[in-house]
């Protein structure tokens, strides 16, 4: 199973709290689905969550190149050198970014932010689409914010052929993965298994089990890649 939702502005990609903010809980009462990927607390849009092991592995792996489509409303009208730079990569702190598709569009057709976005009125707003393959931390504000166009508000159209379209916020859908999507499933989970040393052999990992000055043996955390707990109904 595949859950589209649009997650709403200031609500965190997760079901347990923290600190009192909106989680998923308030909007997803289905049991045992759980986020593939996130997406910024200060973010709108789409965000996939399943009940596949697997599958919520593969699409949060680095790794996975299904491409994701933000809307972005920055501060500024945006000029072509600056749409040529994001579409050439610029320089982060934590490298360079990838080529990305970027266009200027006009004000999409969606629903209203609340709280909404701060406007000064002798300062103008514009809106682009951009495409990335990549998911560097906050990636595309600071893509924006280094070719002086600071992101005002980004919301998430879509992750390869899955859009946020007819969805309004809070809202959700369950559909299939798609053929594509279930051969990239077991693609990864067979790379996954050649990497993974055969029971026969030592590998490095087991070293973690040599007893401690304590007398106790450290089997390391079994849970790591399993999803945290999480509340099931709705809040």
């Amino acid at each position: 199973m595949l859950l589209l939702l649009n997650k709403p502005f200031q609500v965190l990609s997760q079901f347990t709290s923290d600190g009192g903010k909106d989680t998923l809980a308030r909007y997803v009462d289905i049991p045992a689905v759980y986020p593939a990927g996130r997406l910024d607390y200060d973010s709108e849009g789409l965000l996939l969550l399943t009940d596949q092991g697997p599958l919520q592995h593969l699409i949060a792996s680095p790794k996975f190149k299904m491409p994701k489509t933000y809307w972005v409303q920055v501060e500024g009208d945006i000029n072509d050198d600056a749409i040529k730079a994001l579409q050439a990569g610029v320089e982060l702190k934590d490298g360079m970014t990838k080529p990305a598709e970027c266009r200027k569009i006009a004000s999409p057709n969606i629903w209203e932010r609340v709280p909404p976005i701060r406007e000064r009125a002798n300062i103008p707003t514009s809106w682009i689409e951009l495409k990335i393959t990549e998911g560097k931390n906050r990636q595309v504000r600071r893509m924006t914010a280094h070719v002086g166009f600071p992101t005002l508000r980004l919301i998430r159209a879509a992750i390869g052929p899955y859009s946020v379209e007819n969805l309004t916020p809070g809202q959700y859908l369950i559909t299939e993965p798609t053929t594509e999507l279930d051969e990239q499933v077991t693609q990864f989970e067979r790379e996954k298994a050649r990497k993974t040393p055969s029971p026969n052999r030592r590998s490095p990992s087991s070293r973690s089990t040599q007893s401690l000055s304590n007398g106790h043996r450290d089997s390391g955390r079994r849970d790591r890649h399993q999803p945290a707990s999480r509340s099931r109904g709705k809040r």
